[in-house]
């Protein structure tokens, strides 16, 4: 039987904390009596969100694709915070483009897309892992995406991270279950959210506090798997055809 999250009265760590669907998470987090340790790559931004948002306790600037950074994170939580129940892996980044492309270098775009949207949430996931399971309950919630389960062509690295993601969340939760930690580990597959990230794309879209919104709820539930919007359709297309799912990602 699930049990019920309560997010009242937590400290739970943000990445992607000032922008897109991360910003409106705060507002969400705010209404639920958490308090938010913010991350985000801009010091400007996060310190302004520091400022201006009483539930935001304390903000870090840290550029997760950049060697050296989740260590930075994981120390300052555990010298200044170690009280942190609940990390929500929620940062990413995305660039479109034909690797095809013999003209372009991507070399360098593939090997930051992997470290913040791949390495970082894996890496910080498990230097809070003694953190975490010295709390009552506690929570990891990594946000992937529904082109984990069906790829766009001009986003393949995005893809294939969310798909490593993917696989990390479920191993993870399993390993949290064998060894008593008192952990629970959802992921959350988005839609197509109204961001920055998805600015080039040019069809309907989902408002990132909508969005927000289903990932409080889904946590809150204990669900081990929150799909938002569209994705839940997309994930029966890909059970009764895989076929399908994949042309139909190709003509969005």
């Amino acid at each position: 039987m699930r049990q019920r999250f309560d997010f009242n009265g937590r400290k739970v760590l943000l990445t992607g904390a000032t922008r897109g669907i991360g910003r409106e998470l705060v507002n969400r987090l705010a209404a639920r009596g958490a308090q938010v340790l913010a991350i985000a790559r801009d010091p400007a931004a996060v310190a302004q969100l520091v400022a201006e948002n009483p539930a935001v306790l304390d903000g870090m600037a840290a550029d997760l694709g950049e060697t050296g950074a989740v260590q930075a994170v994981a120390d300052w939580v555990k010298d200044r915070h170690p009280d942190t129940s609940v990390v929500i892996n929620n940062a990413a980044i995305m660039h479109r483009g034909a690797l095809t492309d013999a003209a372009q270098d991507y070399l360098e775009a593939i090997s930051m897309e992997i470290a913040v949207n791949l390495r970082a949430p894996l890496a910080l996931s498990v230097a809070l892992l003694p953190v975490l399971r010295r709390q009552s309950s506690a929570a990891i919630v990594n946000v992937t995406s529904g082109l984990a389960i069906a790829p766009r062509p001009d986003a393949a690295v995005y893809c294939a991270t969310k798909a490593g993601l993917r696989s990390f969340t479920r191993a993870l939760r399993d390993q949290c279950r064998h060894a008593g930690y008192p952990i629970q580990v959802t992921e959350v597959v988005m839609t197509l959210v109204d961001t920055g990230l998805t600015a080039p794309v040019a069809t309907r879209k989902y408002p990132a506090d909508r969005a927000a919104a289903d990932l409080i709820r889904g946590v809150e539930a204990g669900l081990e798997e929150v799909w938002v919007e569209k994705a839940k359709a997309l994930r029966v297309v890909h059970r009764l055809s895989p076929k399908l799912a994949y042309r139909i990602m190709r003509a969005r």
